[in-house]
């Protein structure tokens, strides 16, 4: 069932005079930026804070912990997690996370390098991170950690591999259960400094790896993907990069934008999350967006866009009894998440939502909910610009339906081909400066 919705008037505030608000609020987060960060008599210096401007160049939603007796467990054993970059840089930093865990996570090391083949990696890439200046680091309950940068040349849609010991007997509490790329534990041992580690078995998950920011010449800016297993690339081929969130950031990086900056792309989907309320006994689908939003939409590093493609499991979810009004509770989500990221300067994005006609849950009820948020995304002018996502997959000949050619065989998921169509949709003249 969906949360308690916000009350639906508030899109009046998000009408006329919305850029010049979202103006004066990002002027007066900066000018609070910049009086809460300056250094004065009894506050030195920070080494390098200034030298540095992060950007997110990949990233993931965490969620958990599994239902009981259902998570991965390691005992002496290194991970080696592989991302697939956006954007390049000269520096790096690691974001890891034990947010859903209930007891201290023991990281015996840390290192990133870059990916040869497999877990392999390419020689003399392999840096060693450090954490407060510490190679051994605790994480502790509930709690993410933040790596000290690091020098690392990240080629352009490199593959990154952060390898983790963990020395002790672990559950992987926090987690991205669905990751559509192959990681890798090793036999028994510490071999993060490794080129080449001893593969005792594949992961298809991503444990405790959230985000890994890279720093450029000139500041880059990240968009993030908030959404559900659309976005998080179900139906897509493994350890391809063919989620459409990756075939628009090869397309950005090919292209001239507006904002005459590098755009990192960050995907936060998670299959299965809904954006009002949390699916009852599946914690992998994780928190709803709008309890997960400042975590993993503010918190990312470099965030300037933000595209919001969910609503979709809501309206398959939700009771009967509540389809002919609940179009106003998924609109009144959708205003809250673009309220509380114009406080922070970042521009919103709306993707209409995919026709699922032929899916297991479909009804004509549920698609006149879908219909009717359709309407509103593209009418209310509420978000800064609209991704008209239902338009480029449908049918033209049976609007209700995906097109055959981009079908990933369930009627709800797009394939390869209708990600990639996904993303040659996205208007390039929507990356502004402002």
């Amino acid at each position: 069932m969906p949360t308690q919705p916000i009350p639906t008037t508030l899109t009046a505030h998000l009408q006329p005079g919305r850029r010049a608000r979202r103006e004066f609020l990002r002027t007066a987060t900066a000018l609070a930026a910049g009086v809460g960060l300056g250094v004065g008599p009894c506050m030195p210096a920070l080494a390098g804070a200034a030298a540095d401007s992060w950007t997110a160049t990949w990233g993931t939603a965490p969620a958990g912990p599994p239902v009981a007796g259902s998570a991965l467990s390691f005992s002496n054993q290194t991970l080696r997690l592989i991302a697939h970059a956006s954007i390049g840089g000269s520096r790096v930093r690691v974001r890891l996370s034990n947010e859903m865990g209930n007891t201290p996570l023991q990281l015996g090391g840390a290192w990133i390098g870059v990916v040869s083949s497999g877990a392999n990696l390419v020689a003399g890439s392999n840096r060693q991170l450090s954490f407060a200046g510490r190679i051994a680091a605790t994480i502790a309950a509930g709690a993410p950690l933040l790596s000290d940068p690091v020098d690392l040349l990240v080629p352009l849609e490199a593959n990154l591999a952060v390898s983790l010991y963990l020395p002790g007997n672990v559950l992987a509490t926090t987690v991205h259960d669905a990751a559509f790329q192959t990681s890798y534990a090793s036999t028994t041992g510490d071999y993060t400094a490794a080129a080449t580690l001893p593969v005792s078995r594949s992961l298809y998950s991503w444990p405790f790896l959230t985000e890994i920011d890279v720093s450029t010449s000139a500041p880059g800016a990240a968009l993030v993907a908030i959404g559900d297993s659309q976005t998080d690339g179900a139906r897509s081929s493994g350890s391809a990069n063919k989620r459409w969130t990756d075939c628009l950031a090869r397309r950005l990086l090919a292209e001239t934008l507006p904002c005459g900056c590098p755009v990192g792309v960050v995907n936060r989907g998670i299959s299965g999350n809904r954006l009002l309320g949390d699916a009852d006994n599946t914690p992998l689908s994780g928190k709803d967006a709008l309890e997960r939003f400042d975590r993993d939409v503010l918190g990312t590093a470099g965030v300037r866009y933000l595209a919001v493609l969910l609503g979709i499991n809501d309206i398959v979810n939700v009771s009967s009894s509540s389809l002919p009004t609940f179009h106003e509770d998924i609109i009144a989500g959708y205003v809250q998440l673009i309220a509380r990221a114009h406080t922070r300067g970042v521009q919103v994005f709306g993707a209409t939502l995919l026709p699922f006609e032929g899916f297991t849950w479909y009804s004509a009820a549920r698609d006149a909910v879908r219909q009717r948020v359709n309407d509103w995304i593209r009418t209310a002018g509420a978000f800064d610009a609209v991704l008209d996502f239902d338009a480029a997959l449908r049918d033209p000949d049976q609007p209700l339906r995906l097109l055959a050619a981009y079908d990933g065989g369930d009627h709800l998921h797009p394939n390869d081909l209708g990600f990639e169509a996904l993303a040659a949709s996205v208007p390039l003249s929507i990356f502004t400066a402002d």
